[in-house]
C-alpha cells in the first residue's frame, strides 16, 4: 500500500494538565513523521469533559501529582472504551504520570490511592528518593535496541503478569531503580519515564509507533518510507552511556 494514500488518526490526552518536560514534542514527532512521508494525521485534543472517539494513537504525557488528581478520575470514566480500543490493538504510549495511570494504581505518600485504567498489569506508589538523569535503555523488539531519555520521578513502578518492560537500562533508575526495567509494554500499550522529549530523541521508535497504528487500520503488513535522519540519529547517539 502506497503511503500518500495513508491517513492515521492521533489523540493528544489531557494535553492541559499532563504536558511536563516538553511532552508535546512527541506529538509533534508524529505528526511530523507521518507528514514527511504523505501520511494524512487527523488529531483531537481530549481536554477534560470532552468525549474519546476512536483513534489509531493515544498519547499522555507526565504532570505532578496535583495534576494526575485532577485527571485520574476523568480518565477511569473512559475505562471500558480505552481497555475496548486496547484490544482492537490501537496504540498508546504514556510518559511519566501518564504511564503510572495505565496501571492498575498510583499510591501517593499522603493521599488516596489514584485509579488506573489498567491497561497494563502494573502499579506504582511514591518512593522516598527522586530519580533524576539522562537514562539508557536497550529493548529486545527495535532496529536499533537502544532508547535514550530524560527521567526525573519518584514513583515506583512495578510490572506483573503479562506485562513486559519496554527495555532494561544500562545508565540510570528506570521504573524502580532495584529491576533494571524501564517502561512497560502489553498489547500496543507503552509506558516510559523518558521524557526530555521521548520520541524526537529515539525516532526510529516512533516509526514503530506509526508503523503498529498504520496496521491496526489497515489490517495489513506496513513498510514505511526511509527519512534522512542523520541529525535525529546524531542526537540520539550523543546520548547514549551519558548519565548527566
Amino acid at each position: 500500500m502506497e503511503e500518500k494514500h495513508l491517513k492515521i488518526s492521533i489523540a493528544h490526552l489531557y494535553p492541559k494538565l499532563l504536558n511536563l518536560y516538553g511532552d508535546i514534542g512527541n506529538i509533534i514527532t508524529l505528526k511530523k513523521r507521518c507528514e514527511w512521508r504523505g501520511i494524512d494525521v487527523e488529531f483531537e485534543e481530549i481536554n477534560i469533559g470532552n468525549e474519546i472517539k476512536e483513534h489509531d494513537i493515544y498519547f499522555i504525557g507526565g504532570g505532578q501529582d496535583k495534576q494526575q488528581e485532577e485527571v485520574a478520575a476523568e480518565l477511569y470514566s473512559h475505562k471500558e472504551f480505552l481497555t475496548e480500543e486496547r484490544d482492537r490493538n490501537a496504540v498508546f504510549l504514556g510518559i511519566c504520570g501518564g504511564y503510572q495511570l495505565f496501571g492498575h494504581y498510583y499510591q501517593p505518600h499522603d493521599k488516596e490511592k489514584l485509579p488506573g485504567i489498567s491497561l497494563m498489569d502494573a502499579y506504582t506508589v511514591a518512593g522516598n528518593k527522586r530519580f533524576i538523569g539522562n537514562v539508557t535503555a536497550k529493548t529486545d523488539f527495535l532496529n536499533p535496541p537502544t532508547l535514550v531519555g530524560f527521567e526525573n520521578h519518584s514513583g515506583l513502578t512495578y510490572l506483573q503478569g503479562e506485562t513486559k518492560p519496554l527495555a532494561t537500562v544500562t545508565v540510570g533508575n528506570g521504573n524502580n531503580g532495584k529491576d533494571k526495567t524501564e517502561g512497560g509494554r502489553y498489547k500496543n500499550v507503552f509506558g516510559t519515564y523518558l521524557h526530555g522529549s521521548f520520541l524526537p530523541k529515539n525516532p526510529h521508535f516512533a516509526d514503530y509507533m506509526i508503523k503498529l497504528a498504520l496496521e491496526k487500520r489497515y489490517g495489513e503488513k506496513i513498510e514505511l518510507k526511509t527519512l534522512d535522519d542523520k541529525l535525529e540519529i546524531q542526537t540520539h547517539n550523543s546520548l547514549i552511556g551519558k548519565a548527566y
